[in-house]
């Protein structure tokens, strides 16, 4: 059974103080809610930090309440930085499957509510407890490590990591609904203050409050004209990894994040020539470059020289992170995968503003959680213009 994105929405990532995880969801879904004739068979929530930040569990079901959809199925699901991702493929699945006609997906997260030390406890949550929370390392500890060996073992200057949080800065300056609006130089970048060595502050997502949601629907919930205006899922896939990076064959390669690709290409029957434009999961900037190798897009080692040359701008070969990704846009941890989904939605139906990538037909969507411990690979359509030549 095929799978639509019929409609979306968000919220601009920042600071929501004023409301609650509650009222962020229902902001980002009311105008969803308010356009269908008919409630969702099905709600799934996305959020990874409640507990912490708002004291708040059983998530599922108090939003369902909060958007007046009491008797409709409330899931909650959790995967730390790939939990928007888990939440999607979950929704497909069960759509496929014959489940459900239609689910509404939507992920929540309030990060500013946290103090910082709340916040490194957070943020350490996707890795295992048994090593890094017993040992004391932070997780921007653990991706400093993963960075210095990506720069030793491929001779990547410090300036070099830089080249891909240059890229999506550039691309968030013109996003209405992202954090941060700045543009950043190479050098900048290189000489921001140091968070974890090598890594520095304009290398790592910003904490940020957001909600986003998408509307899944199967094909026969759509009228040809409404077809027109939605988005087709033809792939969703996820694989696993071994949790600590460190304990892996190969730490520099994401096993996990080329499997799901591969699997999603192969379920789409695309190749990864024929995509136009890639939200690549980038809350660090070597777990962006490691992606891009992984999923064979660049050579080992180059992906920062190939973000420099400028094949990955939104006029390049490889567009990615065209809203400025989860360094720019801003990184609302359970709800980013799904902003990514929300963000190719537009791309695909020309909605994209100064962001549009020329003639989108396909994009791919990655999420991931911790060091590539587990990968989510989307890849969507364009109704309107996938048989355009």
């Amino acid at each position: 059974m095929s799978v639509f994105i019929s409609r979306i929405g968000f919220t601009k990532v920042g600071d929501h103080w004023e409301k609650s995880i509650a009222e962020m969801a229902f902001q980002a879904s009311k105008n969803i809610l308010k356009e269908e004739s008919s409630s969702p068979d099905a709600i799934i929530v996305a959020n990874a930090l409640s507990e912490l930040s708002s004291s708040q569990g059983n998530l599922g079901t108090i939003i369902a309440d909060a958007l007046d959809l009491q008797g409709v199925p409330a899931y909650r699901v959790e995967a730390a930085g790939a939990s928007g991702g888990s939440a999607i493929n979950l929704g497909c699945n069960l759509i496929r499957a014959g489940q459900m006609k239609s689910v509404l997906v939507l992920g929540v997260e309030k990060m500013r509510d946290l103090d910082p030390a709340k916040v490194m406890q957070a943020q350490g949550l996707s890795e295992n407890a048994d090593y890094s929370q017993f040992f004391g390392i932070s997780i921007a500890a653990m991706n400093a490590l993963l960075a210095r060996l990506y720069m030793h073992e491929y001779g990547v200057t410090r300036e070099k990591l830089s080249a891909i949080p240059v890229v999506s800065h550039r691309n968030s300056s013109t996003a209405e609904h992202a954090q941060f609006k700045k543009k950043f130089t190479n050098e900048e970048v290189s000489r921001s203050e140091s968070v974890a060595d090598p890594l520095r502050v304009l290398d790592c997502a910003p904490v940020g409050d957001g909600a986003s949601c998408a509307l899944l629907v199967s094909e026969d919930k759509l009228s040809s004209d409404q077809r027109k205006e939605s988005v087709e899922v033809l792939a969703s896939e996820s694989s696993s990894n071994i949790v600590n990076f460190f304990e892996r064959g190969k730490m520099l390669h994401f096993g996990a994040t080329q499997t799901a690709t591969e699997k999603a290409l192969k379920k789409s029957r695309l190749t990864m020539e024929e995509i136009d434009f890639l939200e690549v999961h980038d809350s660090y900037s070597e777990l962006a470059a490691l992606s891009l190798e992984s999923m064979g897009l660049s050579k080992p080692g180059k992906a920062c020289d190939d973000a420099n040359s400028g094949r990955f701008d939104l006029n390049g070969q490889f567009p990615i992170s065209t809203f400025g990704g989860m360094k720019g846009r801003g990184y609302p941890v359970g709800a980013a995968g799904i902003y990514q989904v929300c963000e190719a939605y537009m791309q695909l139906t020309e909605k994209a503003g100064f962001n549009q990538v020329p003639n989108a037909r396909f994009g791919l969507v990655h999420s991931m959680s911790g060091i590539d411990s587990s990968a989510f690979v989307h890849i969507l359509a364009s109704s309107a213009r996938r048989n355009r030549n």
